[in-house]
């Protein structure tokens, strides 16, 4: 049986998603825990998969992982949210075999939190208009050898509240440090430091002009789209994320209700 989890991290507590030997990684957390439930025997034989291999301190609500096993009632959020420390499934949903949590995602959402340091909210949103739609994102992400730059952005919102400014970001796909690369131009163009004939530039490869990424604690993966997959949310696990995470988070993420702007995902 293949089924996918459901799950939010503390990115502050782990170097990345991804697996890398000797460091304390999303991944290899679960993969650990899994392996010790007995519930898969290697990532390999298993077909472990995650949707986004998200950077350094970068947390996530809505992040999904899929697997192979014969003990799926060892699969559930509770069993595993014992086990647990940093991260928490929330939900469960069996998947056919060929599923790919990645490659099946219909889109991602990124939200990034702002203090408001004065910046000019409609200059940001009119920059922000220019990157919706395909361009090439070289000036905008660290681009690996060999990876297509070429990647769509179907929706890019400004949402003023109160003493923040939420950015949120919606694509299929995302090249390395885009979301934060992107943050860093609408911040400048906040400021004015920046002119959108500056962005629309950079987008066209007219300039070698490069910004350098924003922070990634303010960033959160928020919800990862697909289409006919309805997870079972645990009711316990939410309480559980609400109390273990949200509580202890020491960013003015907590402090501007992003837990309960998330429920309204689910």
């Amino acid at each position: 049986m293949r089924i996918a989890l459901k799950i939010a991290y503390d990115g502050s507590k782990f170097y990345g998603f991804q697996r890398q030997p000797g460091l304390r990684t999303v991944e290899g957390e679960i993969i650990r825990v899994l392996q010790k439930l007995d519930v898969i025997e290697s990532p390999e034989n298993a077909n472990f998969k995650g949707a986004s291999r998200t950077d350094r301190g970068v947390s996530a609500l809505g992040n999904v992982i899929a697997f192979n096993t014969e003990n799926p009632k060892l699969a559930q959020p509770r069993v595993l949210n014992h086990h647990l420390r940093d991260i928490w499934v929330l939900g469960v949903a069996q998947v056919s075999d060929d599923f790919h949590p990645r490659f099946w995602a219909k889109s991602k959402i990124y939200r990034y939190y702002l203090v408001d340091e004065g910046f000019d909210v409609n200059a940001m949103k009119e920059c922000a208009r220019l990157f919706v739609g395909t361009h090439d994102f070289s000036a905008f992400a660290r681009v690996e050898k060999f990876k297509d730059p070429i990647r769509e952005v179907n929706r890019l919102e400004i949402i003023p509240r109160g003493d923040l400014i939420i950015i949120e970001i919606e694509g299929k796909s995302f090249l390395w440090e885009m979301v934060r690369r992107i943050v860093t131009a609408l911040k400048l163009c906040g400021f004015g430091i920046v002119e959108t004939e500056d962005i629309r530039k950079m987008l066209e490869g007219r300039t070698d002009k490069k910004l350098p990424p924003s922070p990634p604690e303010n960033l959160v993966l928020w919800e990862i789209k697909y289409e006919n997959i309805i997870f079972q949310i645990d009711e316990y696990s939410l309480r559980k994320i609400k109390q273990e995470f949200f509580e202890r988070f020491s960013s003015f993420l907590v402090k501007a209700g992003m837990f309960k702007d998330w429920l309204s995902y689910l």
